[in-house]
């Protein structure tokens, strides 16, 4: 088998001679029993190709088979490169395996490289006297005498070159340029189907790699931006009114540039997120978390900016351990507090409730602000989608909530609220109890949510 005379190795020239002329191929007819030993050596290989679990394992075999097809003694198979420069070794059966993707040809070097080039096949009767053979020192063997290169076509592209080699002298005939020319045919078609396969799987994660980064940066914008910054936004307009109180000069214009700037970061993380319009899948770690506890702590930190509302936590029932993972619920009841602040009026009360019913753990926020129209309660949940014409948001922060609630093997609702007012309910696993499929009733949630339960209760008007 010919090889690079630039593969690291050091060359081994061949003998001074005349090249031989290229033996006229015979038109023998070719006998029945040996045509139907062919097509079923073809019929073979493209049941390998159906079959072979891995590339690797569909190579080994085919050539495997294509040598004693063949009549030969080696078979080996060079792929194009996709730079279209040259030749590498994909499979061999009889040189050394470990030549596999280092042993390559230019276009026109050696008879590998030249029937890639000319896109014919070339035959050398005896490659010692045949100045076009390249020879590489612990790739070829002297041993192998004859030798047929058949370039893979496929498309009109030449996508291989297939290889075969004898120990004792032989002049490959029509039929036997015919055969491999057929099996070179087969062998093309396969080549470019699993290069294809494989350069789609290689896209694929790609792409899923670049969802996981947007992903993971929609949660960053979302979380560790769009939360700090409605507290700060809540602290300055607090120590604002408190310098105004002491008749501090410029107090009221230095508040202004402070929450002008604000929402100048508002409006950039809002154009973060319409440019990224995608919340792929990822993965949460469940465990055991404390709803009562996650939810009086997230209370506590947004309560700057809910200091105009009433904000209340209430929990029928405690503890209430359910499955879910404490980052992503944080970023949940971020979410739907951040949108209760929008909507509940000034003056107006946000309450969290929890509690337990068959197995599942239940924690509703709930507003008294307009409401959610019924043919809209679905829609919410969509991403960038808007109830009203408000320039503040960019519609994904219940599309990211409902999202967060399903990887916890959760979901999320909405419902309307007696007397007016939305109720958004988070249903969970509970630890210990024998789930239920499903969830409470509307009925039993809003009964919870109106009872407002005495027991397990911190309020306070911020």
């Amino acid at each position: 088998m010919d090889a690079p005379k630039n593969a690291g190795n050091a060359a081994v020239a061949a003998p001074a001679a005349t090249a031989p002329a290229t033996p006229a191929l015979d038109a023998a007819p070719v006998d029945d029993a040996r045509r139907l030993r062919e097509m079923t050596f073809l019929a073979a290989v493209a049941h390998l190709a159906a079959s072979a679990r891995t590339w690797d394992e569909l190579m080994s075999r085919v050539i495997d088979r294509a040598r004693a097809a063949a009549r030969a003694d080696v078979c080996s198979l060079y792929l194009m490169d996709r730079d279209g420069t040259g030749v590498t070794l994909a499979a061999t059966n009889g040189l050394d395996r470990e030549a596999i993707g280092v042993a390559h040809l230019g276009l026109g070097q050696g008879l590998t490289g030249t029937a890639a080039r000319d896109r014919r096949p070339v035959i050398s009767e005896d490659v010692h006297v045949d100045p076009r053979f390249s020879w590489i020192r612990g790739v070829d063997q002297a041993k192998y005498t004859s030798m047929c290169s058949v370039p893979l076509l496929w498309n009109e592209q030449v996508v291989g070159v297939l290889n075969v080699q004898t120990v004792q002298r032989r002049i490959f005939s029509a039929a036997d340029i015919r055969f491999l020319e057929a099996f070179a045919g087969l062998l093309a078609g396969l080549v470019e189907k699993s290069r294809l396969q494989q350069e789609a799987h290689d896209q694929i994660e790609s792409l899923r790699a670049i969802d996981e980064a947007r992903a993971n940066l929609v949660a960053v914008v979302t979380h560790a931006l769009r939360t700090p910054l409605a507290v700060v936004r809540a602290y300055v307009e607090l120590l604002g009114g408190r310098i105004q109180a002491s008749e501090q000069p410029d107090a009221a214009n230095w508040e202004q540039q402070a929450l002008d700037q604000v929402d100048r970061l508002d409006r950039t993380v809002d154009s973060i997120l319409e440019s990224l319009r995608v919340f792929p899948d990822a993965t949460i770690e469940i465990t055991r978390v404390d709803l009562t506890r996650i939810a009086e702590e997230e209370a506590r930190d947004v309560a700057p900016m809910l200091r105009r509302h009433v904000l209340k936590t209430t929990f029928r029932d405690g503890p209430l351990i359910a499955y879910g993972s404490d980052e992503a619920l944080r970023r949940l009841l971020g979410y739907l507090l951040e949108n209760a602040s929008k909507y509940a009026p000034v003056g107006g009360s946000i309450d969290i409730y929890g509690w337990r019913h068959e197995g599942r753990a239940f924690l509703a926020v709930t507003d008294d602000g307009p409401g959610i129209p019924e043919q809209w309660r679905e829609r919410i949940f969509e991403p960038f989608v808007r109830l009203d014409d408000s320039p503040r948001g960019a519609g994904i922060g219940l599309f990211a909530a409902r999202h967060l609630a399903r990887a916890m093997g959760g979901d999320l609702r909405v419902e309307a609220r007696v007397p007016a007012g939305s109720q958004f309910v988070l249903d969970l696993a509970l630890v210990g109890r024998t789930g239920v499929a499903g969830g409470v009733a509307a009925g039993e949630a809003r009964e919870a949510t109106q009872h407002q339960p005495e027991h397990q209760s911190s309020e306070g008007r911020l």
